[in-house]
């Protein structure tokens, strides 16, 4: 396991010893791992690797067998409100009745406190929100009415309404089109330059160099977190993917290289019309 260790003051997130199970099997096993406050950081596996309940047990969503989380060197409780998670797109009932604007302002709900209705301010923050992803014509639409990426969008302005330090985001870039690609990976690394974490479960080795400053490779266990540049790399893909990573020649000639595909100009060459 390849770890990259900083100062505890400029920690955002650290784990130690963390195991998960389901039904007494071991879905994560052993994680220990600490992530620098301020970075845009990528999880990658394959496909049951455990990159979702790593990011669930952090949000204290599902039970941990072992071990413990801090965040910004507190527990969980200390810091809600400091802490952001979006979720799968797939795991959203999105036949709730609710519009645009009021999907947005209830990530301003943990600014409120109980009781509280959202007030001037709050929509003017979430309406600036929308305009950061670009849906702000959308904030009287039934959120159903959406497509998927705009769903996506709407979602990210919630997240961006709460104002939060460290954010959690489970595949943003699932379903959506490259322009809303483009547009979201835009604005989280803005956000991390500006001093937010962003943490992304990602499945697409090809983006990760361009995107992401800091990687997890995960498969059950950690096999390495560190920067981009240090772990990224075919040795340790393979001890990632093994057998299941199909593309890890190619990945290799083009880590080898230095030349990874745009995912825009690759659906330019498929779309001439684009």
């Amino acid at each position: 396991m390849t770890t990259v260790r900083n100062g505890k003051k400029n920690i955002a997130l650290e784990l130690h010893d963390l195991t998960v199970s389901y039904d007494r099997k071991p879905v994560l096993w052993d994680v220990d791992l600490e992530l620098p406050k301020g970075k845009l950081v990528g999880i990658l596996g394959p496909n049951g690797a455990g990159k979702s309940t790593l990011i669930k047990a952090v949000m204290g969503l599902t039970p941990n067998s072992s071990g413990y989380v801090r965040l910004f060197d507190r527990n969980l409780d200390e810091v809600r409100d400091r802490i952001s998670y979006v979720p799968q797109r797939e795991s959203v009932d999105w036949d709730f009745p609710a519009s645009v604007l009021d999907v947005v302002l209830m990530g301003r709900y943990g600014k409120l406190g109980l009781f509280k209705r959202p007030r001037k301010s709050d929509k003017e923050v979430a309406l600036d929100c929308l305009r950061k992803v670009g849906m702000e014509a959308y904030t009287g639409r039934q959120i159903s009415q959406l497509s998927g990426g705009q769903q996506q969008r709407v979602f990210l302005a919630r997240a961006l309404a709460q104002q939060a330090d460290l954010y959690f985001m489970d595949e943003p870039f699932a379903g959506v089109d490259a322009a809303t690609e483009k547009a979201i990976i835009g604005l989280l690394r803005d956000m991390s330059s500006k001093g937010n974490t962003v943490i992304v479960v990602h499945h697409d080795l090809q983006s990760v160099t361009e995107y992401f400053d800091w990687v997890i490779l995960l498969n059950l266990r950690l096999v390495a977190c560190g920067p981009t540049k240090e772990v990224f790399n075919a040795e340790l893909l393979q001890e990632t993917y093994g057998g299941k990573l199909t593309l890890l020649s190619d990945v290799g000639n083009l880590m080898k290289h230095q030349h990874f595909p745009n995912r825009e100009a690759n659906a330019s060459r498929m779309n001439p019309l684009k």
